[in-house]
């Protein structure tokens, strides 16, 4: 036989694959010896062998697949042979275990890419919550300020804008009753960094007594400006001066920003 029919004749891969009997084995070896292209083809032949089973068959661990193939690459000292009457039913059982491994190499990159579905309807999941929180926060303080605004029972005063700064203003929504105040700063420039609005109640008589009823803590994130504070009950004017973080114990006159008479 030919050195090219014996290539052809697919002995060589059953000798990789370690399904020919010792005399085959023999056979093989021999001609692998004899011929340089049969054992170029040996070669050629475990090489690809290797790279597929990396390629296909990810649920091999680590440690069973390079004592694979180090099986393989020993074998280069023996070679295989087919018998006068070739064995199909081992060439159907070669090809299947093939297609196996395609098969699992495709399962398990449709697996990953269920996986990577799973991943990305959580985080959308994820995103779509807090977009449902953030819509109810916002819903929670618009009602807040229609029903501030809407209280009939509430004194608005309004501040009108100071030396410092003249553009500003500021209305102050007072509850007698219930001495519950809000203020509407949605008329107040944002705040520098460091620096805190701090709302004064004020008695007129018989001298200015300024009392602080609160910060407007949070300007930036506080979108509709609309900020409770501290009940009062005696207010005559309110004031709105701009304080170092956290608030100072008397205003900062040079700093008053709005003021507004009862």
């Amino acid at each position: 036989m030919e050195t090219k029919e014996y290539i052809e004749s697919g002995i060589l891969e059953l000798y990789v694959y370690g399904l020919l009997n010792e005399s085959e084995n023999d056979e093989v070896t021999a001609m692998a010896f004899k011929h340089a292209e049969v054992k170029e083809e040996i070669v050629f032949i475990e090489k690809a062998i290797i790279n597929l089973s990396s390629s296909f068959s990810p649920f091999i661990s680590h440690s069973q697949f390079e004592k694979i193939k180090s099986q393989l690459e020993l074998k280069h000292s023996k070679v295989v042979t087919m018998k006068s009457g070739s064995n199909w039913t081992t060439y159907l059982g070669w090809a299947a275990s093939i297609l196996l491994l395609i098969g699992i190499g495709y399962q398990y990159s449709k697996v990953n890419e269920c996986k990577n579905q799973v991943v990305t309807v959580e985080q959308e999941k994820s995103k779509l919550q807090e977009t449902v929180v953030d819509l109810e926060t916002r819903n929670k303080e618009t009602e807040t300020v229609l029903n501030v605004v809407r209280d009939e029972t509430n004194t608005i005063v309004t501040l009108g804008g100071q030396a410092v700064a003249p553009t500003a203003k500021a209305k102050i929504y007072w509850n007698k009753q219930t001495q519950v105040v809000y203020v509407d700063a949605s008329g107040l420039p944002e705040p520098p960094e460091g620096k805190e609005y701090q709302i004064w109640s004020l008695k007129l008589v018989p001298q200015l007594t300024p009392t602080s009823i609160g910060m407007l803590t949070n300007f930036k994130g506080n979108k509709i400006r609309i900020f409770a504070v501290e009940k009062t009950g005696d207010a005559e004017a309110f004031g709105i001066t701009l304080e170092p973080a956290g608030g100072s114990a008397s205003p900062t006159m040079e700093q008053l920003y709005t003021l507004g008479k009862v």
